[in-house]
């Protein structure tokens, strides 16, 4: 098998062993999968660089004893050489060092000590935060999970069996295209909205790529590139963003209110070589409390690209007054708390709102959001609606697909923002048919195909008219469409005309009216019988 494959076995056998221990579809299985599939990739890329760094170390036979040999000066020699990137593990750290202990019979606290020394050991760089500025280490002790104590040891030793014999190494030149279908691969069972209030909303890989490209298009020019996500969730626009910038060219800021998309987004960051953004990634609410600020700490910070896949309705009504006591930031206003069903209130154009208000004055954004918000009339869609046009924020939109999403079937859109309000058209673009359908459990999906995801991005790009498909309209054509950016209010109307001969006219209008005939007559005979079976009911 090649390394995908090894991978996925790897997370299969994880998966299996939660379920054997109790914990299949457990709240807390996410945490173990996460943390040792993590643990693995750490221990072998940090054995991968001291290899290239040691030619003592890369001879042996089995290098780990070796590094067990070396005296501490020699080993923090090694450290000192080591990118930041990599963290800094001891001999009792490794994956070997457990596998030979797995006889104590108290192996399930030398497991948890590992971990939780290792995070203790690289906190300073290994470690994400709450707004509180409270750090969330890396690892944490993961056996108390399992209700039975006596099969906490056995459960630990498990999982030490299944990293024995896999190694990364082969995986680490490969970098983001194979992480991020592997780090999809990893948590599709936990992409669910049980993730807290704000629970993160995972993007499809295809529309991350579309949002990414359409935003830096073919621009290699860009250095020290500030990028932000409000409601990262797991990460994943964040990635692609930092893929198509370049991951040495870029610094990744992120907020999430959810516990589980923290774990999943640290992941995410060292998984694709962005371990320098970990102390930017923040968990906490980020509409009442948003953590990332200007020098002075009284502004919001501004980034050159923010990206956004918001929670569209839920209740907020605990924290709304909150928000709306902030109208500077919410300049067009907070939505009303529905007196019967409170979950339906539009927190997403709150998250419009805070993506523009965090661009620099040449920032790009691009955010989902409900198909329906593009044709909004009234209240809180309208007034943004207005805004984005009158000021010439928006430079486009993708109506994509219904379904593509896993977890919910509204049909969804993505806006385009240039805060340098520098482009004459706007681009409208309705790909509601492409992709092709699929199976995912009972439910019936779409996804994107890589032509297609091509066809968008080029037809974007250029600015393209291409018949019921897209078009590229100024502003004033928009206002006088009342606003709307549905592509499909824009498409030529087409009517075929056919010439007639009037015999053949009056042939077409005598078939018509046979056929009328035939409806009627037919509706009657229904109707008798209908009558017919009802006096004999009564009757009877």
């Amino acid at each position: 098998m090649n390394i995908k494959e090894n991978t996925i076995e790897l997370i299969d056998a994880l998966k299996a062993t939660c379920q054997t221990y109790g914990m299949g579809n457990d709240g807390n299985e996410y945490k173990i999968i996460t943390q040792v599939f993590l643990y693995k990739y750490i221990n072998d890329k940090f054995g991968f660089a001291v290899k290239k760094l040691s030619e003592k170390l890369s001879q042996a036979e089995k290098w780990e004893e070796n590094y067990a040999q070396m005296t501490e000066d020699e080993r923090l020699d090694l450290f000192d050489e080591l990118s930041p990137d990599i963290p800094r593990l001891n001999p009792e750290h490794l994956i070997a060092n457990l596998w030979n202990q797995q006889a104590k019979g108290d192996f399930d606290l030398i497991f948890d000590r590992t971990m939780t020394d290792i995070a203790d050991k690289n906190i300073a760089i290994f470690s994400t935060q709450t707004t509180q500025n409270t750090k969330i280490p890396l690892f944490e002790p993961l056996t108390h999970y399992v209700t039975d104590e006596a099969q906490r040891a056995p459960f630990a030793r498990a999982l030490v069996d299944k990293l024995a014999n896999f190694s990364f190494e082969e995986a680490f030149e490969q970098h983001y295209d194979f992480f991020a279908a592997i780090f999809e691969y990893l948590i599709k069972d936990y992409n669910t909205a049980g993730g807290g209030k704000y629970a993160e909303y995972y993007t499809p890989h295809a529309i991350a790529t579309i949002m990414a490209r359409l935003l830096v298009g073919d621009n290699s020019d860009l250095h020290n590139i500030e990028c932000y996500d409000p409601s990262a969730g797991t990460g994943t626009l964040l990635m692609a963003l930092g893929h198509q910038i370049g991951e040495d060219r870029c610094t990744i800021f992120a907020q999430d209110i959810s516990q589980r998309s923290n774990k999943m987004l640290k992941l995410n960051l060292i998984l694709n070589g962005l371990v320098s953004s970990l102390d930017h990634a923040i968990q906490g609410d980020t509409l009442v409390a948003p953590y990332h600020k200007s020098d002075d700490g009284q502004a919001l910070r501004q980034f050159d690209y923010v990206v956004s896949n918001p929670p569209f309705k839920m209740d907020f009504s605990d924290t709304r007054e909150k928000i709306a006591a902030m109208p500077a930031r919410f300049w067009a206003g907070v939505p009303s708390v529905p007196p019967k069903k409170k979950e339906s209130m539009a927190i997403y154009t709150c998250f419009i709102q805070h993506v523009i208000n965090s661009l620099k004055a040449n920032g790009k954004g691009a955010i989902v959001i409900p198909t329906g918000f593009i044709t909004a009339k009234s209240g809180v869609e309208s007034t943004i609606l207005k805004h984005i046009v009158d000021e010439k924020i928006v430079y486009g939109c993708v109506s994509m697909p219904s379904n593509v999403f896993a977890n919910t079937g509204t049909n969804v859109s993505v806006l385009f923002f240039d805060n340098s309000k520098s482009t004459d058209k706007v681009v409208l673009i309705d790909a509601s048919k492409l992709g092709e359908e699929y199976k995912d459990g009972n439910n019936q999906k779409r996804r994107l195909r890589d032509f297609e995801i091509d066809r968008i991005v080029d037809t974007f790009l250029n600015k393209e008219v291409v018949d019921d498909f897209s078009v590229a309209v100024t502003y004033d054509e928009i206002k006088e469409k009342k606003y709307s950016l549905a592509a499909g209010q824009y498409f030529d109307v087409k009517i075929e005309y056919v010439e007639l001969s009037q015999d053949e006219f009056k042939a077409r209008m005598n078939a018509y009216a046979t056929k009328l005939k035939e409806y009627f007559d037919e509706g009657n005979k229904l109707q008798t019988e209908i009558m017919e079976q009802l006096k004999k009911v009564k009757y009877e």
